[in-house]
């Protein structure tokens, strides 16, 4: 069985056969989209994206992902917390944001299994995405560290964890599943 970025690469190979096949035919990299019969252009320029970011303003962030904290930021003036964090205060603009830790306990609210990944994560094995309510009330979006996707229910208690996300091994956060 292949995998999704070797089905994904033999695709483009054979779209590759079909483009050089029209353009010889009628000058152009025209192909037929399968589900809509809307004809598309095939542009054959191979796109590597990598993109180099300023973090300095929630630099704090990403620095307390090594002390295995994960921040976010809360707005002086209302007392909401925002994560991820935010620099300015959406609903009180001339106030000022602190940084506050997460705490680590929530409840799951919906999860789904990731099995059809953008290219740049076919590398990883399917893998669960969900939504927890920390206990301060804060929702969070993460990965969820659980391989069997039948012991997951929403409701149940997870915790959130700094993890290394490898093969590219930087800090990131998860939920991990409570036993009970």
């Amino acid at each position: 069985m292949s995998t999704q970025r070797e089905q994904a690469d033999m695709f483009f190979k054979q779209l590759e056969e079909f483009t050089k096949t029209m353009k010889q035919s009628v000058g152009i990299p025209l192909v037929m989209d399968q589900k809509t019969g809307v004809a598309m252009w095939y542009d054959q320029r191979e796109l590597k994206l990598k993109f180099l970011i300023s973090i300095e303003k929630t630099r704090k962030f990403f620095e307390a992902l090594s002390e295995g904290k994960v921040l976010a930021t809360k707005c002086k003036k209302t007392g909401k917390i925002y994560f991820p964090p935010q620099v300015d205060c959406p609903d009180a603009p001339d106030s000022e944001v602190e940084w506050v830790e997460l705490p680590k306990e929530g409840e799951l609210l919906t999860y789904t299994i990731i099995n059809t990944k953008p290219y740049s994560f076919g590398h990883y094995p399917d893998y669960t995405v969900g939504i927890a309510r920390l206990a301060n009330g804060v929702q969070i979006l993460a990965w969820v560290r659980e391989t069997d996707p039948k012991k997951l229910r929403v409701g149940m208690k997870v915790r959130l964890e700094v993890v290394k996300r490898e093969p590219e091994g930087y800090l990131t956060y998860e939920l991990v599943p409570v036993e009970e």
